[in-house]
């Protein structure tokens, strides 16, 4: 199996990271073209994040990260399997501050964007005719050459934007990181694992697993404040005392209060460790 993740850019450190923490690794740091890892079934194929849609939907890699706009952009027909969270930003039409209050005012103007099919799909379905003005890389200096009255282009806090003088009109899309994949390849067996592996890790994320010795008359106590996420474990503690181990998943932004409070119950020894891998 070939995974294909983008080689440079914004996407390219989280997806390979992902990969590494869903036990997926290069066996070397230098990127080549393509990368064996320690999976002896599973090769890394270095691409522009544009390209990876029709590498995918080609089989040239049977999966593949890119940004969930590259694929609506690239307009084949692939499987989106997984929304990964990282990557994200929105698509949207921008114009020079105060010039542009409606997006029906651009009809029968230009639009500069790197996004053809996106852009002609939007001001299609809005009924609003634009000439749609092709550039290749960043396009927010396109209105103040002269080249187009407005942009349609990725913007994650606006920053860049706004230091080139331009407000955003209208969202058209919010985008973020996704795994695709073939769709012949949908049913196969390590796609189906690729899925889980990843599926997994972003369950984890922010997850800690929580081990402590609890007295058993405040164990229903205990219970109410980590209920766990189905439940927590509870385990027989062979101890002179009346004490039991308890053994809960809770999420870190709740550390902070519950460690306390579980101390005033009485719990003590109490471990915590990073999730790595979840799965329901």
């Amino acid at each position: 199996m070939i995974i294909a993740i983008p080689n440079k850019g914004r996407l390219s450190s989280p997806a390979l990271e992902l990969l590494k923490e869903a036990g997926i690794k290069p066996e070397n740091s230098e990127r080549r073209l393509i990368a064996p890892t320690n999976n002896p079934n599973v090769n890394i194929l270095f691409a522009r994040a544009r390209d990876i849609p029709e590498y995918v939907y080609m089989n040239a890699a049977t999966a593949g990260i890119t940004g969930l706009d590259l694929v609506l952009e690239a307009d084949v027909d692939v499987d989106i399997l997984l929304r990964l969270s990282f990557g994200k930003a929105k698509l949207v039409v921008a114009a020079p501050i105060g010039k542009i209050k409606n997006i029906s005012e651009l009809n029968g103007k230009r639009v500069a964007t790197e996004f053809r099919r996106i852009s002609e799909r939007f001001f299609r379905e809005k009924g609003i005719d634009v000439e749609i003005v092709e550039v290749s890389g960043a396009c927010e200096n396109a209105p103040a050459i002269g080249v187009a009255e407005a942009i349609l282009d990725l913007t994650s806090s606006g920053t860049t934007l706004r230091m080139n003088g331009l407000e955003v009109v209208e969202e058209v899309m919010e985008t973020e990181a996704v795994l695709i994949a073939n769709k012949d390849a949908k049913d196969d067996f390590r796609v189906k694992a690729l899925v889980t592996a990843i599926q997994s890790v972003l369950n984890a994320r922010g997850m800690m697993y929580l081990m402590m010795n609890v007295p058993s008359d405040r164990l229903e106590d205990v219970k109410r404040v980590v209920p766990g996420l189905k439940g927590p474990t509870v385990m027989r503690v062979e101890s002179e005392e009346d004490i039991v181990a308890v053994h809960v998943v809770v999420h870190e932004d709740r550390l902070f209060e519950v460690v306390e409070e579980l101390k005033r119950m009485g719990a003590r020894d109490i471990l915590v460790i990073p999730v790595q891998r979840l799965i329901f």
